[in-house]
């Protein structure tokens, strides 16, 4: 009875972790400190310490690990966790133990006795996240970082080089070309003939120059960075004897083809769209851009996934100032998982609590090229198939780049409608509701009655009527986005039809209100960044609100808010509203458009080279 109540407090009674777990580590908060302490709890692993063995092999022969001991005078011995350790004394003074392979799991009695000598120097290399000389060690290390055998899509192909130097190659199963390693690297390294010239030297140098005819080959010792790169789909090489890894450019994952831009169609201009694939789109931006000044910066971000970003600019146009900027607000991210440009920009924003747009993203070419030029910073995000500009200026978010494929002329009257289009998605309804309210008399009578007799069996008041048919009207929109192929679009265009119509037969609304909002929602229509339309749509639901409060009032205190948050807001240290406040020497290519040959490529408030030596780009 004692007994069975025994047992039962145990399993109820809480107990700290063992140190050594399935794997054999040590626990410890330092994930490349626990590859060296194996098997040792912490307060064995002095080297002057005594320990009981048979203690830490009855534990290890639950865990089911294998063990690495050496001696005070170097002698090594493998065993399991059943096995005896011959020419070894129990009481001895011991150094710190490393788990070398897995048991049998066919005779389980069957105990590994091979033998290996490690350094004190591979052990400090290790230590210190860099390659070791020996090999074994550096198989064991990398299969401890990527978690192998668990982990069964990172490969690890054991080879001899040159019949001779034992050998491994690392790489991510589907994010390489297989035929890259199995006509290119495997075949030259195991053929003993392209060695026969080799005698003593450096076997990496060697082999980069005279083995493996891949066009990028390149040497590093961290693993910090050797690591990363296995993870994009580069083969990692390692060689008994060399303290440095070769990594061999095999990238060859599925990607998506150039289609045409989505979200920024244009009639005239061309069809070619970023896609998912860095590579790609830096190839894309380097057609257009060739000029020995384009610079590309890689960086990672994520603090878990790692995902490449590139930094893209004009190194004599640039301002300095702003690409450290940039640099600096990308390195200091502290967020695990930044998955797409989507989220890169709202990392690295100045005031992420003002609603307009603080950068500009764009999916064409041609437009992120036409930003380089004019001394912008292009960040191009792996997995997206949209770039980010930064400055930005509310003249930015307004243009397209159809504005300068076309005569000035039209590109003028475009760039004229869509700020109309801006005040009429902005402004109307709430200037309806002032007008309405609170200044009917500035309504021509004949209108005003027709507005009356409408009105007359609706039995809602007027704000009522607004906010209804515009959230109705945004469920439509939203509706439509979200619902694929052609039965979204049929339900835009169809649903607000229908809905409109049902709701004046009904009486719920007047038609006059149809009119307003439609007005509205084409308005929005006409704004070519996503970001800012979204923008103005909320926006739009502030005047509502201070139209119906204050009238015309209210609409001009709504503004004035509105002027005073663009004039404070900047990006990466523009001001939104420049050229147009603070005034700038050059102002040119804002609303209306000027001849091609009366315009400049670079604007003097972001050309801080040009600006500082007082020269400035020639009128074409």
């Amino acid at each position: 009875m004692l007994k069975v109540i025994k047992a039962v407090i145990d399993f109820f009674t809480y107990k700290p972790h063992s140190n050594i777990n399935r794997g054999g580590y040590t626990h410890s908060r330092q994930r490349d400190q626990s590859f060296y302490n194996l098997g040792v709890h912490d307060d064995q692993q002095n080297n002057n310490e005594r320990v009981d063995w048979q203690q830490i092999l009855n534990r290890a022969k639950q865990e089911g690990s294998y063990f690495f001991q050496q001696n005070q005078e170097g002698n090594c011995k493998v065993s399991d966790a059943g096995g005896q350790l011959d020419n070894f004394s129990p009481t001895g003074t011991i150094k710190p133990t490393i788990i070398v392979k897995k048991r049998n799991r066919r005779n389980k009695n069957v105990i590994s006795t091979q033998q290996t000598q490690i350094d004190e120097e591979d052990i400090d290399l290790i230590k210190n996240g860099m390659v070791a000389l020996n090999i074994d060690v550096n198989m064991e290390y990398v299969k401890y970082r990527f978690s192998v055998p668990k982990n069964q899509d990172i490969v690890i192909r054991e080879f001899n080089v040159a019949k001779r130097f034992k050998a491994f190659l690392v790489f991510v199963d589907g994010m390489m070309d297989k035929t890259v390693i199995n006509q290119f690297v495997l075949p030259q390294l195991m053929d003993d003939g392209n060695f026969r010239e080799f005698n003593q030297g450096d076997i990496l140098d060697y082999i980069v120059r005279n083995v493996v005819s891949v066009y990028q080959v390149t040497k590093l010792r961290e693993y910090d960075r050797i690591i990363p790169q296995i993870l994009n789909g580069v083969t990692a090489l390692f060689i008994d004897g060399c303290n440095e890894a070769l990594l061999i450019e095999s990238r060859g994952f599925e990607k998506r083809s150039i289609e045409a831009p989505r979200t920024e169609n244009v009639i005239r201009g061309p069809q070619e769209g970023f896609t998912e694939n860095l590579r790609t789109n830096l190839s894309l931006l380097r057609r257009i851009i060739k000029n020995e000044k384009l610079i590309t910066e890689m960086l990672p971000v994520g603090d878990k996934n790692k995902i490449n970003c590139a930094l893209v600019y004009l190194e004599d146009t640039a301002d300095p100032e702003l690409v450290k900027e940039v640099k600096r607000r990308i390195r200091n991210i502290r967020h695990d998982f930044v998955e797409s440009s989507g989220m890169l920009e709202q990392l690295i924003e100045d005031n992420p609590f003002m609603l307009f747009p603080q950068v500009i993203s764009t999916e064409r070419p041609d437009r992120a090229a036409s930003f380089i030029m004019e001394g912008q910073v292009v960040i191009v995000c792996e997995g997206s198939p949209f770039v980010i500009a930064v400055p930005v200026t509310f003249f930015h978010l307004l243009h397209s780049s159809e504005d300068t494929m076309l005569r000035w002329q039209y590109g003028a009257f475009i760039r004229l409608t869509r700020f109309i289009g801006v005040l009429v998605a902005a402004l109307v309804p709430g200037l309806w509701m002032a007008l309405v309210q609170f200044h009917s008399e500035m309504i021509p009578t004949p209108l005003l009655l027709s507005i009356l007799k409408m009105r007359e069996a609706v039995p809602f008041p007027v704000v009522v009527e607004v906010l209804t048919m515009e959230v109705a009207f945004e469920l439509i929109r939203e509706g439509g986005i979200r619902v694929p192929g052609l039965i979204g679009q049929t339900l835009g265009i169809i649903g607000a039809l229908i809905l409109g119509q049902a709701a004046v037969a009904a009486g719920l609304v007047s038609p006059i209100l149809i009119i307003i909002v439609a007005i509205t929602g084409i308005g929005n229509f006409v704004i070519p960044n996503y970001s800012l339309a979204m923008a103005i749509r909320i926006v739009r639901f502030f005047f509502i609100l201070m139209g119906t409060v204050l009238g015309f009032y209210g609409i001009s205190v709504g503004l004035t808010i509105l002027m005073v948050l663009t004039c404070s807001m900047k990006s990466f240290g523009v001001p939104f509203l420049t050229p147009f406040t603070p005034k700038t020497k050059r102002s040119s290519d804002l609303i209306v458009r000027k001849p091609l040959y009366e315009e400049v490529v670079t604007e003097d408030y972001m050309d801080a080279v040009n600006r500082e030596s007082g020269v400035y780009p020639k009128k074409r």
